[in-house]
């Protein structure tokens, strides 16, 4: 499918920056959502193709803004790639109860919405390709980060079930989990050791932004139901997910070599 509007959240930092720098230098039309008015502004703001809009996307509203800005400039949207996420470590005695509101509401919520309200027209249009990113932590649990896993198992099993009821009207829906990525997200991990560890269990060379955007440009090109990248690292997660105390045997030295590796990047 050939894109003609492409809307991006999370548009200003990590992953969907990344994203919306490449389709910028394709003079591809674009509406970018975050939630930083400045940052969106500091990145876009010469971009004639550029359509930012700064907004919550746990909000109905942002998406209806997004809905209008489509039909001022008359372009339908072929493209949703909902990349907006937070992450804040806390074991379950720890963390703060509004934690619980941060994670759902941004992660889940928001991807809930936007892929609601676009779906929709992208069903009225008969078109339209849907791209939520997950995470290797949607498919199996990660001590520490209950709160994160929570709110992408979420996402990842929402966008699996609306694929099915969408793929009739010429929809697709993609769900992409990525191991650790360079983003933001990795250096608030780096202040929380004991939290995140397991997080850095993987390779020691961590994904960059530019590995998930090969990879959603891949799913653009050849739209495929679920994608986990590294593939191995997708491997072992769903083996983790689906027998939970086998994967238990391996905790020790998993968080051992996330506490290596973490030690390497700080340095």
């Amino acid at each position: 499918m050939d894109p003609t509007l492409i809307v991006i959240t999370g548009a200003a930092s990590g992953i969907g920056l990344q994203l919306a720098r490449h389709f910028q230098n394709q003079n591809l039309p674009m509406v970018l959502i975050d939630v930083s008015e400045d940052l969106l502004g500091n990145h876009f703001s010469t971009c004639s193709h550029c359509y930012p809009i700064a907004g919550d996307v746990s909000k109905e509203k942002t998406w209806q803004n997004i809905i209008e800005k489509a039909k001022e400039i008359r372009l339908p949207i072929s493209h949703l790639v909902n990349c907006a996420g937070v992450i804040r470590p806390g074991f379950l005695v720890d963390y703060a109860i509004s934690d619980i509101d941060y994670h759902l509401d941004i992660n889940t919520k928001g991807t809930i919405l936007g892929t609601t309200i676009i779906g929709r027209e992208m069903k009225f249009q008969e078109f339209g390709h849907i791209i939520n990113v997950s995470s290797l932590a949607g498919l199996a649990p990660v001590s520490g980060l209950s709160l994160y896993v929570a709110s992408k198992f979420a996402v990842r099993g929402f966008s699996l079930a609306v694929a099915a009821e969408l793929r009739d009207f010429g929809v697709d829906v993609s769900v992409i989990c990525p191991d650790l990525v360079n983003t933001p997200m990795l250096d608030l991990q780096l202040n929380y050791p004991e939290e995140a560890k397991l997080t850095f269990s993987g390779p020691s060379k961590v994904l960059q932004s530019e590995d998930i955007v090969r990879e959603i440009l891949n799913l653009m090109r050849k739209p495929k139901l679920q994608v986990t990248v590294p593939a191995s690292r997708g491997l072992l997660a769903k083996i983790a997910g689906a027998w939970p105390a086998f994967a238990e045997i391996f905790r020790n030295s998993l968080e051992k070599k996330g506490r290596e590796n973490m030690k390497k990047l700080r340095k």
